[in-house]
């Protein structure tokens, strides 16, 4: 009951922030030419759909943004457990993890297109730098709340290193794990996508560039509508599965 009450609440905030914004554009408060009613933004949505480029190009986005996300979770699951084992890199590491999101990152997307060309390997490096992170630091939160239980029961089944962290420290840092894993997938997203509107001849982010280039305010309206609603589904996605595992194990 709680939770329904939790949805209805954010969907009621949603419906009144679309219906002041749907007020404010068809009263005149806010022109046209800036930004177009939701209910606009909406039907230009179900059009840009049907069109065969977008299509393509959003198949491009999320082909980037999943292998961004597997590297990601890869590399900071396993960056993670090699910190977390070793203090003293750990001691040196753990300053620059707390600054990274300090860092302009997309000013390293001209150094990617040198090494890596004007490509998809320059979006999933710019990507990973963003994501790649975010797993990192949900690893090591993980696998400091390990219990003691837990690994005193290791050493009684005399578990290996691989045993036990298959068996062990991986399953108790799941919940942690599964926050990571929401940020690195939205950072994964927003690398690409961003990464698409610099240099890019195709793909969503793309999309949205060059119809803001060629002032079609209300076909960028509707991508720009599609990719909220892509990133929330897919959020929404991870909640409900966070929520179920927080069921089971408690």
């Amino acid at each position: 009951m709680g939770f329904t009450r939790v949805a209805v609440l954010r969907l009621a905030v949603v419906a009144g922030l679309a219906g002041a914004l749907e007020a404010a554009c068809r009263l005149g408060a806010i022109p046209r030419t800036s930004v177009i009613p939701p209910s606009d933004m909406a039907l230009a949505l179900s059009e840009v759909l049907i069109e065969r480029r977008v299509l393509e190009g959003l198949g491009e986005t999320f082909g980037s943004v999943l292998i961004a996300f597997a590297l990601a979770v890869s590399c900071g699951i396993g960056g993670g457990l090699v910190i977390h084992a070793l203090p003293l890199l750990r001691r040196a590491v753990s300053p620059l993890l707390a600054a990274w999101y300090a860092i302009p990152h997309f000013a390293f997307y001209p150094l990617f297109i040198v090494l890596l060309g004007l490509g998809r390997a320059s979006l999933v490096a710019l990507a990973l730098m963003l994501s790649g992170a975010a797993m990192t630091i949900a690893t090591l939160d993980g696998l400091d709340r390990e219990r003691r239980v837990l690994t005193k029961q290791a050493r009684i089944y005399r578990l290996g290193t691989a045993a036990r962290i298959r068996l062990i420290r991986l399953p108790a840092a799941l919940p942690h794990l599964i926050g990571g894993l929401k940020l690195a997938f939205v950072y994964s997203f927003i690398g690409v996508i961003a990464g698409e509107f610099i240099l890019s001849t195709s793909g969503l982010g793309h999309e949205i560039s060059y119809a803001y280039d060629n002032f079609e305010t209300r076909r960028m309206y509707g991508l720009i509508l599609l990719t909220l609603v892509l990133a929330v589904s897919i959020n929404l996605g991870f909640r409900a599965y966070e929520r179920r595992l927080a069921r089971v194990q408690g």
